[in-house]
C-alpha cells in the first residue's frame, strides 16, 4: 500500500516538501501566516492519504462502512481546505469562515446513515442523495469568497491579478472536472490545489519585494520604479500624511501606531480604483498615483478616502496635484501636492489647538 500510495502521489509529495522547505527559509511573512501554511500543508498531505485509502477499499464489499466514513471525510475536507486557504491568505479573516464547512461536515456524517448527500448502492457503486450537489455548492461559495478577499486586498496590478486568476482557475477546475472525469478527479484534487497554492505563494514572495510589509501597500522602491517608467499616463498625485501618529506612539505604544497605519491603508485601498496605485513611502507618508483620470475623478477619490477615514478614530491630511496636459513632471506634481497637504495639516492642528481642553 505504501509503495502504491507514493507512486500515485509522488508529484504532490515533492511539491509539499518544496513548499515546507521554502516556508522555513522565508523572512517576508509573519509567524502566524507561516504556521497556518504549515497546517495547510499537513492537511493536504493527510487528505491525499484519505483519498488513497477510500479508493483502495473500493470494490471490497466488507469495507462498505469504512468507505462511507472516508467519503464523508473527503466531502467535508474539500470545502474545509479552501476555507483554511482563505483563513490563511486573507489577513483579517476570522474563525466564522469555517461555520458553513462545519455545518456541511455534520450533514456529511449524517449521510452515512441517511444517504441525504451520498450513499453506496447494493452493487457497491457511489450514488448521490437528494442534497448530493451541496458539497460542490459549498466549494463554489468558498472559492468565490477566497478570490474576492484576495482581489480586495490586492493593489489591482497585473502582477497581483495574474496569480489570483491562476488560483481561481484551479479552484474552478474543482467544480467542473468532477463532472467530466468522474471520481477519478478525486485522485488529482490534492496535487491540483497544492500546485495552485504553491504557485500563488511563489508569486506572493515575489510581490513582497515591492510591497510594504506592514500595510500591504506598494513600497517606496515600487513608487520610484512606477514613476520612472510609463509616466505619460500619470496625470495626478495624491499625497497623504497621518495626523497624530507620534502622539499615538508615545501614549499607546508602537503597536497601536502600527494598527493605525494598517487601518488607514485599508481605507485608502477600499476607496481606490484600478486606475489608482497606493504607496506607503515610509512612516505615515502615503502617495496615490492616478493614471488617465479627470480632476473630478481625483476629487471624488479624495472624498471617498475622507469618508472611509471618518469612520475610524484617525485623521489624515490630504493634498493633490493634477496635470491635464502633461506639462508638469513627477517632481513638480509631488511638490504641489505636498504643499496642499501641509496646508491641510496646518489647518487641522490650528482647529485642534482652538478647541477647549
Amino acid at each position: 500500500m505504501i509503495k502504491e500510495y507514493i507512486v500515485q502521489n509522488w508529484a504532490n509529495i515533492l511539491i509539499l516538501l518544496a513548499f515546507t522547505i521554502l516556508l522555513g527559509t522565508t523572512v517576508f511573512l509573519d509567524r502566524r501566516t507561516i504556521l497556518r501554511m504549515y497546517v495547510l500543508i499537513f492537511l493536504l498531505f493527510i487528505f491525499s492519504l484519505l483519498v488513497y485509502a477510500e479508493f483502495y477499499f473500493e470494490g471490497k464489499g466488507e469495507y462498505v462502512d469504512v468507505r462511507l466514513v472516508l467519503m464523508a471525510i473527503r466531502y467535508s475536507a474539500t470545502p474545509f481546505i479552501i476555507a483554511f486557504i482563505s483563513y490563511t491568505l486573507a489577513k483579517h479573516e476570522n474563525w466564522a469562515v469555517f461555520v458553513p464547512a462545519v455545518i456541511l461536515t455534520a450533514l456529511d456524517f449524517v449521510s452515512i446513515f441517511t444517504g441525504i448527500i451520498f450513499y453506496i448502492s447494493g452493487d457497491g457503486t457511489f450514488q448521490r442523495g437528494p442534497f448530493g450537489y451541496l458539497p460542490y455548492i459549498m466549494v463554489g461559495f468558498y472559492s468565490v469568497l477566497l478570490v474576492y478577499q484576495l482581489f480586495r486586498r490586492s493593489n489591482k496590478r497585473l502582477s497581483e491579478i495574474f496569480p489570483i486568476v491562476f488560483l481561481c482557475f484551479a479552484l474552478a477546475s474543482g467544480l467542473v472536472l468532477p463532472f467530466i472525469l468522474g471520481k477519478e478527479y478525486s485522485k488529482i484534487f490534492c496535487v491540483t490545489i497544492t500546485l495552485a497554492l504553491f504557485v500563488y505563494y511563489v508569486f506572493l514572495i515575489l510581490q513582497l519585494t515591492e510591497k510594504d510589509a506592514l500595510t500591504g501597500l506598494l513600497n517606496r522602491q515600487s513608487f520610484y520604479s512606477s514613476t520612472s517608467n510609463d509616466i505619460d499616463d500619470i496625470n495626478a498625485l495624491i499625497t497623504i500624511d497621518m495626523n497624530g501618529l507620534k502622539a499615538i506612539n508615545d501614549l499607546e505604544g508602537h503597536m497601536a501606531g502600527d494598527t493605525a497605519l494598517e487601518t488607514l491603508a485599508k481605507c485608502f485601498m477600499s476607496a481606490s480604483t484600478t486606475k489608482d496605485s497606493v504607496y506607503r513611502l515610509g512612516g505615515d507618508e502615503f502617495v496615490i498615483v492616478c493614471r488617465r483620470v479627470s480632476e473630478e475623478d481625483v476629487k471624488k477619490l479624495i472624498e471617498r478616502i475622507q469618508n472611509k477615514v471618518s469612520e475610524t478614530r484617525y485623521s489624515c491630511a490630504i493634498g493633490y496635484s493634477f496635470r491635464p496636459d502633461g506639462a508638469k513632471n513627477i517632481d513638480e506634481l509631488m511638490k504641489e501636492s505636498d504643499e496642499k497637504m501641509y496646508e491641510n495639516k496646518k489647518e487641522y492642528y490650528s482647529k485642534k489647538a482652538a478647541l477647549p481642553d
